[in-house]
């Protein structure tokens, strides 16, 4: 058998998750290539919470530097009820204790981070762009990725980093039924603004159904402004299969909104000064058992695609490409490589997938809307103690892994 930091491995999608696996691989000197289906790099999307497990992969690839330049350290996490009253706040990050921080960076930025690494590091000539992945052929020695519309590519294993809607997935699992809608729309904006509370708050306010938001800055300025990052959801009864970049308009979800005047944010104020405002619907898709064929596997959304909820989604794709990264150094076979990744990852993404439907962090909120029938409290030590919210935020940070036990491991 050839020897395995000669085989060539194949990462099909240059996202988060595709890139960070290629760092980790090229540290290890591991060969491999990109393959993008996108002309150019183009960095997309608005705000993304990074975990402190997250974190500590990238650190390890030496990129802290580089997030602290383009986002924002993050201090503690605040949850408040519809009436703008503090339910609690708990620190998070460093702040908390852990060892690495948590950052809340904008996509593109982040997407920046790492694709500027790839290419010092490993050379423009790593990714291949307008290479859309359709299929693979396999036997028991290689790979054939097949593209649309250009040449084929062989390598030792494949790795589907490639999306929601990865076509590798699709291949594997042709008649898996559409994604799952949980009758959940999301609007989405960035505002330019002074900072509010600490400057470094990520803030959950209200529920699905009396009116929510999640609030956070992504990117300081040196004028003391910021780019506030903001994500509203509301119950819709069907959804339409928007892209990422599909225009939102205030007037389809500002109502539950128009008198969330807080005295420590203007809400209605920030939605109408948006730079701009995007919609789609909240999915994810069923979790399956088994994400390896032969020498092809899935990673990241083209896994475990779950709700944006908890800051997991990226995370998650980290986790996959530290674990993929770290068994292909620890065998010689890398189809053992991967079926041990599989082992190690997947019981745990599938557990998110299902818990952020169901019990997200920001559970709490939901449990003093109901203890309150949606009214004001005067005192929440009257109403639910700091014991059983903080029982909440720590079900999910051991579910998602990110407990600073476990992170410090």
């Amino acid at each position: 058998m050839a020897d395995p930091s000669q085989q060539n491995i194949l990462i099909i999608g240059g996202g988060i998750g595709g890139l960070t696996l290629a760092l980790a691989l090229h540290a290890r000197g591991i060969k491999c290539s990109i393959f993008e289906a996108a002309s150019k790099f183009e960095p997309l999307g608005v705000g993304i919470n990074m975990l402190p497990h997250a974190i500590k992969v990238l650190s390890k690839l030496n990129l802290e530097t580089e997030l602290y330049r383009y986002g924002v350290e993050a201090q503690e996490f605040a949850y408040f009820n519809r009436h703008g009253q503090v339910i609690i706040t708990e620190p998070c990050g460093k702040f908390a204790g852990y060892d690495y921080p948590h950052f809340s960076i904008h996509r593109g930025d982040l997407h920046k981070v790492l694709y500027d690494a790839v290419i010092d590091r490993m050379g423009p000539n790593s990714i291949y762009f307008n290479h859309s992945c359709s299929g693979f052929t396999q036997n028991d020695r290689t790979v054939k990725a097949l593209f649309e519309n250009t040449e084929s590519h062989t390598g030792s294993v494949v790795i589907a980093a490639d999306g929601f809607h990865s076509n590798i997935r699709k291949s594997l699992y042709p008649h898996e039924s559409e994604p799952h809608f949980g009758g959940i729309n999301m609007w989405r904006g960035v505002t330019i603004q002074k900072p509010f509370l600490t400057g470094a708050s990520v803030t959950r306010i209200g529920t699905v159904d009396a009116g929510k938001m999640t609030i956070y800055p992504i990117r300081n300025f040196a004028d003391g402004t910021q780019m506030i990052n903001w994500v509203t959801e509301q119950p819709r009864s069907d959804f339409k299969k928007n892209d990422w970049a599909t225009v939102g308009h205030i007037e389809d979800f500002i109502g539950p909104f128009k008198k969330w005047n807080f005295d420590w944010l203007d809400i209605p104020n920030l939605i109408d000064n948006a730079e701009f405002i995007l919609e789609y619907p909240m999915l994810d898709r069923d979790p399956i058992d088994k994400w390896t064929f032969g020498r092809v596997t899935l990673m990241g959304d083209a896994a475990h695609p779950m709700y944006p909820r908890g800051g997991n989604g990226g995370a998650q794709a980290i986790l996959d490409a530290d674990s993929l990264a770290n068994n292909f150094e620890k065998y010689k076979s890398q189809v053992r490589a991967i079926n041990t990744y599989e082992n190690e990852r997947r019981t745990i993404a599938n557990k998110i997938v299902l818990t952020n439907r169901q019990q997200p962090p920001d559970h709490i909120i939901e449990k003093v809307e109901t203890l309150t029938n949606g009214l004001p409290f005067d005192k929440i030590e009257d109403v639910i103690n700091r014991e059983e919210l903080l029982a909440i935020t720590e079900r999910y940070k051991n579910i998602a892994q990110y407990s600073i036990e476990k992170v410090s491991n």
